[in-house]
């Protein structure tokens, strides 16, 4: 159960009809802040199928039936509305939907996730985890696969699409409250800005296609192909709104390049790709295969560090991560250990810093980046001080 009290028994709305959607945009548009959150399902399709919508205003609780309530055109209207804070727990995909909506993301954001990881909460904490350590609310998480789709929605269901914003703006204000004491509102402005930037689906042409297994063993003009066909497996699943895989799955894109197939009867022996996109696969592959060779990708170069990279980025690591425990920062939400070999490469080969280290870029380039180059450069020396501590490492002159 949950305790009762000004954060926990507000009025819950729950909204079926247009013009009921009506009157909760027009309270939305009255309100400086509100948080909300989204239940989809997106196994099966390439865009993700929104099931509901749960507002939390200081005033109210609401949920969005989308499918009964008509055009959501109003409510996201309020979302992207800069005037308005839109608070979310872990909203990549809140960001998306938005995005997918309206061409926009979020115009004033604030993720209670990040914002934890930000006051030395941990990252990424979980909603429940959060509440319990700020709120001392004990969150029953028990419809988390439940089907959003089936209506009328359960009992079960409704208590749990309301528990999961009903203390969404609590968590704001204790949240902000740290992060103005800790000088550090910018630093998460910051950290809004960017998850808004790569929530946003990537366009067609990124290179996510080299990810691919596989991908490795090819040349030049079949990774032309696998890249070609990873484009048009991307725009077929878009336009049907079917998942890429339901398409041709990631292990046969690799299998048909190493064929190199020049008519639909030659591809009739790969097992598992379907009949049905045999025409345009070839198609294709032979505009793929036209390609003048320097228009092909080049081959990926494969990293070659020395044996005293790793154990350099293994040491620095561990100061930032000491670092971060002692400035209260969650350190997996500062910097990978990739983002520190990255660091380590560029001062081995006299490079510039790389701007693809996060360590290099914003607030942490200004706060962190001089103490991790210290150490580095070896202006200052490391030891420990105290097994015991939880952080037991002395950075000294």
């Amino acid at each position: 159960m949950m305790p009762q009290g000004a954060e926990g028994d507000l009025p819950e709305v729950i909204v079926a009809q247009p013009e009921e959607l009506a009157a909760c945009c027009t309270h939305l548009a009255s309100c400086p802040q509100f948080g909300f959150d989204t239940e989809f399902v997106g196994e099966q399709t390439y865009h993700p199928r929104l099931c509901l919508i749960q507002v939390a205003t200081p005033e109210k609780l609401y949920l969005i039936d989308p499918v009964t309530v008509g055009p959501l055109d109003g409510f996201w209207h309020v979302v992207v509305n800069p005037a308005h804070l839109v608070i979310v727990h872990a909203g990549r995909e809140e960001v998306r939907l938005c995005h997918l909506s309206t061409g926009r993301t979020p115009g004033n954001l604030f993720d209670l996730q990040i914002a934890a990881g930000l006051v030395g909460l941990g990252y990424p904490l979980s909603h429940g985890a959060l509440v319990g350590q700020l709120l001392g609310v004990q969150l029953v998480k028990g419809e988390t696969l439940t089907e959003w789709r089936s209506r009328p929605l359960t009992q079960q269901q409704i208590r749990y699409a309301f528990d999961d914003v009903r203390y969404l703006l609590p968590l704001w204000r204790r949240l902000a409250e740290r992060l103005e004491l800790r000088n550090r509102a910018e630093w998460a402005r910051e950290e809004f800005a960017r998850l808004a930037e790569h929530a946003v689906p990537q366009e067609p042409a990124t290179d996510k296609w080299r990810k691919l297994r596989g991908v490795g063993t090819l040349d030049r003009r079949r990774l032309a192909v696998v890249r070609e066909l990873y484009r048009w497996r991307n725009e077929t699943a878009a336009q049907s709104n079917r998942p890429a895989r339901a398409i041709v799955r990631d292990d046969l894109l690799i299998e048909i390049a190493r064929r190199g197939p020049s008519q639909a009867r030659d591809l009739h022996v790969i097992r598992g790709l379907p009949h049905r996109h045999l025409a345009a696969i070839v198609e294709v592959i032979n505009r793929a295969q036209a390609l003048p060779l320097e228009q092909c990708p080049a081959l990926a170069q494969r990293e070659q560090d020395p044996p005293q990279t790793a154990l350099i980025t293994n040491v620095l690591t561990a100061v930032l991560g000491d670092l971060c425990t002692k400035n209260q920062l969650a350190a997996n939400l500062v910097a990978t250990s990739h983002d520190v070999r990255l660091l380590v490469r560029s001062r081995q080969q006299g490079d510039p810093l790389l701007a693809g280290s996060l360590l290099c870029q914003g607030w942490r380039s200004r706060h962190l980046l001089p103490e991790v180059l210290a150490v580095l450069e070896g202006r200052r020396t490391v030891r420990i001080s105290d097994i015991t501590a939880e952080a037991p490492l002395i950075v000294e002159e």
